[in-house]
């Protein structure tokens, strides 16, 4: 096939290379320039997408002996996620910048340029694996090593798009393994950290750089029952589960720590309440997508079991999930965001802190069915 391999400049997606390319594939290495600042430097862990990172993606195409590009998506990237990220707090909500970067940019903007000029596939260095299901149609899977499974942040992916996806690191059991691959086939980036925290936030900030993005306003800290306990600069600020950083001029009666139970920047209210508050066993979701075909009887508005991960790096949960049609009651969410089909999920296991922003991904076993938006998350005594 002819692929473009996607260089971030990090150990996995060069070893997902040179893997293609001792595959058979004619490859091509590209380099997305994200940041719209050139002159941004790397950080040890933090930040992608720097000068260091292009050099690093260029070193290791020119080891493999395959052509070198970088094509400037940094546009697209402010609109399309930084730009998303801004208006999702300033909403209240809680985005996942990477997953709107799969999303939109690395399997959206990179595949069609990438099909338009002739590829067949674009390989990246993500630990997932794409099957076929009986009938020929591709299934995303978690990878072979569940601890550096990625399938969660690529669970918007369609069919459609699964059709030109290249995972090569799918059934590698560790990480440690491709770092010695990355040594041994003589590639600088062997040794390179991981990055991590939100690429454009280098700093890992998130509360600083928002205060530069949007117009805080004062507002009071609520407790559950409306009693006022504190004040804060900006609830845009804040996330469901916080814990640190309240400033509570109140104890909670029973001495013990305060949450964030939920954020309304409408009145600028911060409610904070106990821990036992935050579990949540209903989960309503919008903008749902499925990662190949739906399961039997889903858009017919049938009841299936799964499970629920709300979280990359989180435990999957037993849930039983109702899919409700487009054009049918948005259950109290608001129409502008539920324009299409709803996910109700109900947890068999209360998860904690799940957030109005979040992506939840659903699960049967290895396989990604697919994933929605959460539009409200709460127990089942405070549904309806």
């Amino acid at each position: 096939m002819r692929v473009l391999a996607a260089m971030s400049g990090g150990v996995d997606s060069a070893v997902a290379a040179a893997r293609a390319v001792e595959a058979g594939h004619d490859v091509v290495g590209v380099h997305l320039a994200l940041n719209r600042m050139p002159g941004t430097l790397r950080t040890g862990s933090r930040g992608c997408c720097t000068i260091e990172d292009s050099n690093d993606a260029w070193r290791a195409c020119d080891r493999l002996g395959i052509p070198f590009y970088v094509w400037d998506f940094s546009e697209r990237f402010k609109a399309d996620v930084v730009d998303d990220f801004v208006a999702e707090y300033a909403a209240g909500r809680t985005p996942n910048p990477c997953m709107r970067c799969n999303e939109r940019i690395k399997f959206a903007a990179l595949l069609e340029k990438a099909l338009a000029l002739g590829f067949d596939a674009v390989c990246t260095g993500h630990y997932a694996k794409v099957l076929r299901a009986a009938d020929g149609s591709p299934e995303l899977h978690r990878a072979a090593d569940w601890a550096k499974d990625q399938s969660y942040v690529l669970g918007v992916l369609t069919a459609e798009q699964l059709e030109h996806c290249l995972f090569p690191l799918a059934d590698t059991p560790s990480k440690a393994e491709v770092r010695a691959e990355a040594e041994c086939r003589g590639l600088s980036v062997a040794k390179k950290p991981d990055s991590h925290d939100i690429c454009f936030i280098s700093d890992g900030d998130t509360r600083g750089w928002l205060a530069e993005q949007i117009e805080m306003e004062p507002g009071d800290i609520v407790d559950e029952t409306g009693a006022k306990v504190g004040e804060h600069d900006g609830a845009n600020a804040f996330t469901v589960g916080q814990r640190k950083g309240l400033r509570l001029g109140r104890p909670a009666p029973d001495g013990k720590p305060r949450f964030v139970l939920e954020i309304r920047p409408k009145d600028a209210t911060v409610v904070v309440g106990p821990e036992k508050l935050l579990a949540v066993e209903w989960i309503r979701g919008i903008r749902l997508s499925w990662a190949g075909l739906p399961p039997a009887g889903a858009e017919a508005g049938e009841e299936f079991a799964c499970e629920a991960q709300v979280r990359a790096h989180g435990d999957p949960v037993p849930a039983r999930a109702r899919v409700e049609p487009a054009g049918g009651p948005a259950d109290g969410g608001p129409a502008d965001r539920a324009p299409g089909p709803v996910l109700h999920l109900t947890l068999d296991t209360p998860l904690r802190g799940v957030a109005p922003g979040q992506t939840v991904v659903l699960y049967q076993g290895t396989r990604v069915l697919g994933q929605a938006t959460i539009d409200a998350a709460r127990a089942l005594d405070r549904v309806g």
